[in-house]
């Protein structure tokens, strides 16, 4: 089977009515850039996965700016899409904005969790907020919903999408805001078909594994949090990124995509590369 690229957009933070965010950042700017870079580069995507805190406030016009703006670009792109809750969202707005769902339908107290098939590639959004809070915690019923979909493998296994990351964090902000209980959710996976686990939250690239299964931390689309701030400090940046996402046969590589512009070194063919490279590269057999 070829492989498949997933790309994830996480932490966009969109305000409406050309509001910027912490009175600096236009993240509508920043997505639309970013959208442009995806659907002009020529390369394949298979989906877009929105990962949380999407909409800033949860205000309904950014989440229809937000769908306005990705939903024509995956289309060009043959691309699936799949948004998933953040502490920032809001359910109600979510459901009926970016899920088409009918005002009555979305109960705010339920989680919003999702399961699409990407060519046999399983994802699974799981809905890791509570309402009013910024941590993460996941519902029994949560638990028992995902350990049955995982009970039927899926051909190209599993990719499993949360807002927060069940990990520990050096970082103080990050630690506190974590998924609380990560052990319950390592007992569901352990064992499974899940091949990574992509999270957001904490506007920090990171990388780290629950239950044996790599556990990768996107960059945020919004600002950065600096994770080498002066001891007793919590400092945010400018700066913004991506992720690729490259499922190829039994190996998932996940790469941190910068979006500020940098000069180009060079930029050369790439066929004429590999042949420049080729001298240099062993060969098995």
């Amino acid at each position: 089977m070829n492989g498949l690229t997933l790309v994830q957009l996480t932490d966009t933070h969109i305000r409406p009515g050309g509001e910027t965010v912490l009175d600096t950042v236009d993240t509508f700017a920043t997505l639309n850039r970013v959208l442009d870079q995806l659907r002009t580069g020529g390369r394949p995507i298979d989906a877009l996965l929105l990962t949380g805190d999407l909409a800033d406030h949860g205000a309904p016009e950014a989440y229809r700016m937000l769908r306005a703006a990705v939903e024509p670009v995956a289309a060009e792109l043959g691309a699936q899409v799949l948004y998933a809750m953040g502490n920032h969202d809001e359910r109600t707005a979510f459901g009926v904005e970016l899920l088409g769902r009918d005002q009555g339908t979305v109960d705010p107290a339920q989680p919003i969790d999702q399961v699409i098939d990407v060519a046999g590639l399983r994802i699974i959004a799981l809905d890791s907020t509570t309402p009013g809070l910024h941590n993460g915690k996941l519902e029994d019923e949560q638990l028992d919903w995902l350990a049955a979909q995982l009970s039927r493998p899926a051909p190209r296994g599993t990719v499993l999408v949360l807002h927060h990351p069940p990990l520990p964090s050096a970082i103080a902000a990050a630690e506190v805001l974590k998924l609380q209980q990560a052990e319950r959710l390592a007992a569901v996976v352990a064992g499974t078909d899940v091949r990574i686990i992509l999270c957001g939250h904490n506007h920090m690239t990171a990388a780290a594994a629950l239950a044996g299964i790599p556990v990768w931390v996107g960059p945020a689309m919004a600002y950065r949090l600096d994770a080498m701030a002066p001891a007793g400090r919590q400092r945010a940046v400018t700066g913004s990124g991506y992720s690729r996402i490259d499922v190829v046969g039994a190996t998932v590589i996940a790469t941190a995509v910068e979006v500020a512009a940098a000069t180009v070194i060079y930029d050369r063919d790439e066929a004429g590369e590999l042949d420049r490279l080729a001298p240099y590269v062993a060969h098995s057999g």
